[in-house]
């Protein structure tokens, strides 16, 4: 089988498992939230339980609280993870000797589920503290209302740092991410999964807290924060918005894609000793196998 043949295989086969993942995620969460009063995770409708007086949590329920949030961050982050998995796909393959099974794209999705898991793990536990020191309601799962003006105001102010301005973007440039995070190998793709996850954790973390203002598992919520999580994935490049605030809100990834577009698709090789933009000195891969996973 062609090369080209194979790319286009390996994309489906990433886009199609992607998208059965997100939807049997999504499907788990709308099937938690209606079980959680029978789980123990919240009380039933029209129950009464002071928040003065928590419950004490045991350790079946911190594992159920811990598996609610897991499967909500994979159906919230999974849509805005595709392009990055369909991306290594493409490279993976092309990469591969001739004769050479690829690295499953599954270790990539492995690395970066590991660090959605991991904040899940910080969220459930946040989750037991706040109710514990009864400052999260049991009936609505929503944090007093002085708690959640201290999380609106830490989440906004975070939206104008630097290190959320770098997470943003590495988290949603598949193609700036590749060419300065590329590593070879089954450990190296689980290690780009990890690395992918952080950077994505690093920018949507404070979005994912704002589920204690509106309500842990509020579908409606989770919809609408899912939406803003997938949203800056799909730029309108003639939405008329000014040069500057495009890469302010982008700044590593416009110089290496126009380079690697433009260069690769006129037919140029890039000059001997001359790096793409901003790309740091480690191992970066050649142009045209990164815009090949860009068709």
């Amino acid at each position: 089988m062609e090369i080209e043949a194979l790319v286009r295989r390996d994309r489906a086969i990433a886009g199609a498992g992607v998208a059965a993942l997100a939807l049997l995620a999504w499907a788990s969460v709308v099937g938690l939230a209606g079980r959680m009063p029978a789980m123990g995770l919240a009380p039933a409708t029209g129950a009464a339980m002071p928040m003065a007086m928590p419950e004490p949590w045991g350790g079946g329920q911190f594992a159920l609280t811990f598996l609610m949030w897991a499967v909500m961050m994979v159906a919230m982050m999974m849509p805005a993870a595709s392009p990055m998995i369909v991306t290594f796909a493409t490279i993976n393959r092309r990469r591969a000797p001739s004769g050479t099974p690829p690295v499953p794209t599954a270790v990539f999705l492995a690395g970066y589920l590991v660090i959605w898991s991991a904040f899940s793990l910080v969220a459930a536990g946040a989750q037991w503290a706040l109710q514990r020191a009864a400052l999260l309601a049991p009936d609505t799962l929503r944090v007093v209302p002085w708690v959640g003006g201290a999380l609106l105001l830490a989440a906004g102010i975070y939206q104008f740092t630097p290190l959320k301005r770098a997470c943003l973007a590495r988290c949603l440039s598949p193609v700036g991410f590749v060419l300065t995070e590329w590593r070879d190998g089954p450990r190296g793709a689980f290690i780009m999964g990890l690395r992918h996850g952080a950077f994505c954790a690093g920018c949507c973390w404070a979005l994912m807290a704002l589920l204690f203002v509106a309500g842990v598992m509020n579908l409606l919520w989770v919809a609408v924060l899912s939406g803003q999580v997938v949203i800056p994935q799909r730029p309108r490049p003639d939405s008329g918005r000014p040069a500057h605030r495009a890469r302010r809100l982008d700044p590593l990834d416009r110089p290496r894609l126009g380079y690697a577009r433009h260069g690769c698709s006129a037919g140029l090789e890039r000059p001997a000793g001359r790096r793409p933009p901003g790309i740091n000195q480690g191992k970066s891969l050649p142009h045209a196998q990164v815009e090949g996973g860009l068709r």
